[in-house]
């Protein structure tokens, strides 16, 4: 199969158009490409960790950019497929006295038509972490079931499954999104939450304690969750919760900062890191990442964030 993978990751990939004014009076968009599940592989790819993507893209005209991009990122893309078809797209504005807009195109997509047949045990099984998210469970049911079957492999042999809820409520239900959880929740070790999306409209609890020893209880032996509200993250471990600060307030753009800290995390984690070194350093690579605008294209690289760590 090739070199051996620190982390897998399984999810869609859309195009960026994003500009630092109003989408309404822009002249310009700059145009990157983005995707919870990709933005996680390439912050774990920039601080050097190997990581592998699998999803489909489809032919239309951005295909050989996505692809040459990836490659160059040096992510291992042996298991994504090139299908008839045509990529979301998302648009990223910042008004100058209003909130970040956000819109996105990604029905029907070729990322939509992810099934079984895209996952390889052979390839699950040269890497270290599998990851993946509700939202890539939410592109379709042949989606939902890749992400099962990818996670009952890595479960089998004892391999490090990791999820995040990523609960958006353009995409699906709160009802749906904590089926699809409850589906592979005995296969997941490291679970991320965001208290104010996932915690409390589909968990419907109130305190990160509570939420972590729940799930410890179910079985996920990590168990981070983001809170805003805290400005930091609870970090569950061992019958231990350790809170650890947001590593800036200075925010231009928080696109995909959540995917960015879990791509910092788990690179960490197979880097030896503890849960909570590791929570330190992907606070880092997130507050970083929030500095610029677009996800993947302002998340840092490794001299950058390593550079933080050890001076903090």
């Amino acid at each position: 199969m090739g070199e051996k993978l620190d982390i897998i990751t399984i999810g869609e990939s859309l195009i960026e158009l994003s500009s630092n004014q109003s989408l309404a009076y822009a002249q310009t968009l700059d145009k990157y490409y983005g995707g919870d599940t990709l933005c996680t592989a390439i912050a774990a790819s920039r601080l050097g960790s190997k990581a592998g993507y699998i999803t489909r893209v489809g032919n239309d005209p951005f295909r050989e950019y996505l692809m040459d991009s990836w490659q160059a990122e040096g992510l291992d893309i042996s298991q994504v497929k090139l299908i008839d078809g045509f990529n979301g797209i998302y648009f990223v504005g910042h008004p100058e006295y209003a909130d970040k807009e956000f819109a996105y195109y990604r029905k029907k997509t070729a990322a939509t038509r992810l099934s079984i047949e895209d996952i390889s045990q052979e390839y699950i099984l040269s890497a270290d972490i599998v990851y993946a998210t509700g939202v890539t469970q939410s592109l379709s049911l042949s989606a939902k079931e890749a992400v099962k079957k990818a996670f009952m492999i890595a479960k089998e042999q004892n391999m490090t499954t990791a999820y995040d809820v990523n609960y958006d409520n353009r995409l699906w239900s709160a009802e749906d999104a904590k089926d699809a959880f409850e589906e592979i929740q005995d296969y997941i070790q490291i679970l991320f939450l965001s208290m104010e999306h996932d915690v409390n409209r589909i968990f419907d609890m109130e305190s990160p304690d509570k939420c972590i020893k729940y799930f410890w209880d179910l079985g996920i032996q990590i168990v981070v969750v983001k809170s805003a509200k805290d400005r930091g993250y609870f970090v569950g471990f061992e019958g231990d919760v350790t809170f650890i600060n947001f590593f800036t307030d200075e925010v231009v753009d928080s696109t995909g900062s959540g995917d960015a800290f879990n791509g910092a995390f788990l690179h960490g984690i197979n880097s030896g890191m503890t849960p909570i070194e590791a929570a330190k350093l992907a606070s880092i690579d997130a507050g970083l990442q929030c500095h610029g605008v677009g996800a993947i294209k302002s998340t840092p690289y490794k001299e950058q964030v390593y550079s933080a760590y050890y001076g903090s």
